[in-house]
């Protein structure tokens, strides 16, 4: 059957991952950061496929009107990544476990998280949106409970701690009951010997103090050193019971109010983090001297540019030299001391160099 002239392939089909909103790429290798997909609809080009082969008419000028040689498609760069999730809240709630994280999400939110009476109830984030009496509205997440050591790892602690990272406020929820035999004041400098330990950014957000459990008070004098020590720290105090609502509406109204004076968060540290780019990546390659009379060359330009040729055909081969000069290659090795006669080994290829 007679297709006709200058066909091409069909172009590979785009291959979407859909990801919660809030997740982080990185390099896996490197840990670079690729970049945040932190928008409703967001897309981001993680990995471009390899580039289609060109037929012999796109080889053709006046002198040479039928070429005698192709070249073919690239295959696709393959990376191995990482997805991190940081969720999007404006206010991150933190404190140990049972200190009625998840029970708050519960009133002021119609999020329906696990409530029970054991350590690590919350496997994790809930993300909730606070809705108060006066038409202003936030999101707020449980952050799972943070014990001692999260910040070397204990528990699920970096992996907690992670998403804190994001929040504008951090409600620092404090058992001040008694009933579990804690001092309060120690569960409060345990959590913020955490944060600190993880990022001095974590222990310098706005935070609010929040002694829960006012309806089971059993210890006056656990609540009395708490709010004396917060007070000298100068942060916000409030007194909560979340099973009868006491105090919840002047909480949210507060928070609210705080969180419309604060910025975003920036997503990655510039100075700590380092951009990958698909440019970069593709374009590079390295000269090695490796014996005497050796050279090694390698890297993406390279074997994007082998994989695409035939050398066993001349005018190929004529291309590949063309090819090896425009890239910078040629003048690379001349810079590192090649000689004519000398070896030139090109991933598994070796060539004799003249010039």
């Amino acid at each position: 059957m007679d297709h006709g002239n200058r066909c091409f392939g069909k172009s590979g089909k785009d291959l979407i991952i859909k990801v919660p909103k809030g997740t982080v790429i990185k390099d896996f290798e490197t840990g670079k950061f690729i970049c945040d997909l932190s928008e409703d609809g967001q897309k981001e080009l993680v990995l471009k496929g390899g580039r289609g082969g060109k037929g012999n008419v796109h080889f053709a000028t006046s002198t040479r009107q039928v070429p005698d040689f192709a070249i073919d498609g690239e295959k696709g760069k393959e990376l191995e990544i990482v997805l991190e999730l940081k969720s999007i809240a404006d206010v991150g709630l933190v404190g140990f476990p049972n200190a009625g994280k998840s029970t708050l999400l519960s009133k002021v939110t119609a999020a329906t998280p696990k409530i029970a009476d054991y350590p690590f109830t919350t496997i994790d984030p809930n993300l909730g949106v606070v809705k108060t009496k006066h038409g202003e509205s936030f999101v707020i997440a449980d952050i799972p409970g943070i014990i001692e050591g999260a910040s070397n790892g204990v528990g699920l602690g970096l992996k907690f701690l992670r998403h804190v990272e994001r929040t504008r406020v951090l409600l620092h929820m404090v058992d001040c009951s008694g009933l579990n035999g804690r001092k309060a004041i120690d569960d409060f400098n345990k959590i913020n010997n955490e944060l600190e330990k993880y990022s001095d950014k974590l222990l310098n957000k706005k935070q609010i103090v929040v002694a829960t459990k006012m309806d089971i008070m059993q210890d006056n004098e656990n609540l009395e050193e708490l709010e004396k020590i917060v007070k000298e720290k100068n942060l916000e105090f409030f007194k909560i019971s979340s099973i009868s609502q006491e105090g919840l509406d002047e909480l949210m109204d507060y928070v609210a109010k705080i969180v419309k004076t604060l910025p975003k968060e920036e997503i990655f540290d510039s100075e700590e983090d380092k951009i990958y780019t698909l440019e970069e990546e593709e374009a590079g390659f390295t000269v090695e001297k490796t014996s005497e009379n050796e050279y090694y060359v390698s890297g993406p330009a390279v074997e994007k540019l082998m994989g695409r040729v035939n050398i066993a055909d001349n005018e190929s081969f004529a291309y590949l030299q063309k090819m090896l000069k425009k890239l910078g290659i040629e003048d690379s090795l001349k810079e590192n001391g090649v000689c004519e006669g000398d070896t030139v080994r090109i991933l598994d290829w070796h060539f004799e160099y003249y010039n």
